[in-house]
């Protein structure tokens, strides 16, 4: 039997998870080989096979480029999967690891086994990227896993359900589609692992059900990303890659700048030049460009013109943009000044076109806002002083951070991603993704007498004097 092909009630997906709770092992058992083939698969089948209809369901979903689903959704999967495999056969491997003297005649090392059968939810701003990621981490630990992807996003839904169903049996990899009653029913079963991409509000949710069966998680959360340019900066490359980093998928993004601190001396020309970088991606009108993204739904756009009217209302000002559609689910790319602190725009997540730019003078200032916060899931520094980013470095918290670009440091499977407390718990991508899906087991094995047997009962003085030796010199 293949993946699940339609909404699933309750009983079909506990039928599931019964199954790949059989079969957990015989997969757990697979060899670097076996791992490395499914994972060649899903990228040959990313890549290759199901390329075309990944770009248009995302086109039909909320008006993506075709080349940003490359860049954004199909590079990550397939780096992913090829950096996997390179290094696969030595993530697999037992690790040795010192044995005390006081336990010689014996050895020690860690083996990494599979959690056994995981929860992948993943969310609806990158639904290939976000949901294919986590699961080669999980294949490459040799779990099964259930998937739950994006009601929001149908027509990637269902492409995910495809390419699922033409690769594994529903004992290994199922997709499960559905609303938020689907997902109630999935929480409560008792998962080995749950990794779940979303907000934090409903990270709590999750994570509060996993408790119920004592689920570990890794929750890749979010929250409002800060942004500081100081007076030393490259003005011209920060405002590229800034406008690259906000607008592109039109905001849409978990770790896209989310406001901007500029030093006063540069704040004018900064502004100057976000304008023309706008301008030179999707022209004077937006709404015709193919190459912005649209909001994904209604019910988003309006979130996002409560925030901008209750941002005007309250004093700030639009430098920029400001334009909707609503029929068509489009916001222009927004810059916005003098936003209030108050504002439901610098209270929340934005998750969309608009950027509140901030000047300052004093950088212990900005730096007591961003701490009185949420810790982020990023933070991007634009600076040429040494000094000031170590700074800056050292007064702040958060799950990763980029130098003199944004966004960048997600695309290296070489660094841990994920947040801290409110932006998330745990790391994923790379070496750091396979160890989330796995339990590193501790193993001690005694091959010759040792020690210990002199220091069994019954206890004497003379044992008492060889257990005073042992605490003072080992």
């Amino acid at each position: 039997m293949k993946a699940v092909r339609e909404l699933a009630p309750t009983n079909n997906i506990e039928r599931i998870f019964e199954a790949q709770k059989a079969n957990q092992y015989a997969v757990g058992n697979t060899t670097v080989k076996e791992r490395k083939a499914k994972l060649e698969k899903l990228r040959k089948a990313v890549e290759i096979d199901f390329r075309d209809e990944i770009r248009n369901a995302l086109k039909s979903d909320f008006h993506k480029h075709k080349a940003e689903v490359d860049l954004a959704e199909i590079f990550p999967v397939t780096s992913e999967i090829k950096h996997a495999k390179r290094h696969l056969r030595s993530w697999m491997s037992p690790k040795r690891v010192a044995t005390p003297l006081a336990f010689a005649g014996g050895s020690s090392w860690v083996q990494y086994e599979p959690k056994g059968v995981c929860l992948i939810i993943s969310p609806w701003n990158f639904p290939i990227n976000l949901t294919f990621g986590p699961l080669v981490s999980a294949i490459a630990a040799g779990n099964t896993a259930i998937i739950k992807p994006s009601e929001h996003t149908p027509n990637a839904s269902a492409v995910i359900r495809k390419i699922i169903e033409s690769i594994f049996d529903e004992s290994e990899v199922a997709v499960i589609e559905g609303g938020i009653e689907t997902s109630t029913a999935l929480l409560k079963l008792p998962f080995n692992h749950i990794f779940f991409t979303g907000a934090p509000e409903i990270g709590k949710v999750v994570m509060e059900a996993a408790a119920k069966n004592l689920t570990s998680v890794t929750l890749e959360l979010g929250g409002k990303s800060p942004t500081i340019i100081d007076e030393t900066a490259n003005l011209k490359t920060s405002a590229k890659r800034i406008a690259w980093g906000k607008f592109s998928n039109s905001g849409q993004v978990c770790i896209a700048p989310d406001y901007i601190f500029v030093h006063e001396s540069k704040k004018d020309e900064f502004v100057k030049l976000m304008k023309q970088n706008v301008l030179n991606a999707f022209g004077e009108n937006a709404e015709k460009s193919e190459s912005f993204t649209h909001i994904v739904n209604n019910r988003h756009l309006n979130r996002l013109k409560g925030y901008l009217d209750d941002a005007i209302a309250k004093g700030a000002k639009i430098l920029h943009g400001g334009k909707i559609i609503q029929e068509e689910n489009f916001l222009e790319p927004t810059l916005v000044e003098n936003a209030s602190f108050d504002s439901e725009l610098m209270k929340n997540e934005i998750f969309g076109p608009i950027l509140p730019i901030f000047s300052y003078k004093n950088i212990d200032e900005v730096l007591q806002y961003i701490r009185e916060n949420e810790k982020p899931l990023a933070l991007y520094i634009f600076s040429s002083n040494a000094q000031n980013i170590d700074y800056i470095l050292k007064n702040t918290r958060a799950g990763g951070t980029c130098i003199n670009h944004n966004e960048i440091h997600f695309f290296n499977n070489n660094l841990p991603f994920g947040g801290v407390n409110n932006s998330g718990i745990g790391k994923g991508h790379g070496k750091f993704g396979f160890e989330a899906f796995s339990n590193a087991r501790g193993i001690y094995r005694q091959h010759l007498p040792g020690a210990l047997e002199l220091l069994l009962p019954p206890y004497d003085n003379f044992k008492e004097r060889l257990i005073d030796l042992t605490i003072k010199w080992f």
